[in-house]
């Protein structure tokens, strides 16, 4: 899957600062991951570290939270990997997903999706 950068702003939970970064689509990562210390610096804090599968099969540990993003004219709240310095952000499905949002590798862009719900939903009563 051919990869492109999308801009997007990240920010803190109260909406009160962002940071324009451009994140990398296409990439199969599961959250958006952005390096550590842009999220430090706005004041994001570290709710807990989880274990990861890197794309050589090695798995290392990170620090997660949670992050207001705005993307495609809407701003949702998301995970966020506390990246290491130097890495490039990444887009993940889950961010995707809050927004409704698909990656076109042939267009190189996001596309506008339904979500699926593998269930169906029934009446309460």
């Amino acid at each position: 899957m051919g990869t492109f950068e999308v801009p997007l702003q990240v920010g803190d939970m109260a909406g009160q600062r962002f940071v324009a970064i451009n994140a990398l689509a296409g990439t199969r990562a599961a959250y958006l991951t952005v390096p550590a210390s842009i999220l430090s610096g706005l004041g994001i804090p570290q709710m807990e570290r989880r274990r990861f599968e890197l794309p050589d099969g090695q798995t290392a540990e990170y620090g997660i939270g949670q992050a207001r993003v705005r993307l495609d004219g809407q701003e949702w709240s998301v995970v966020v990997v506390f990246a290491p310095e130097g890495s490039q952000p990444r887009l993940g499905m889950t961010t995707l997903g809050a927004f409704n949002l698909a990656v076109d590798p042939s267009s190189q862009r996001l596309v506008p999706t339904l979500p699926l719900l593998k269930t169906p939903l029934r009446k309460a009563g």
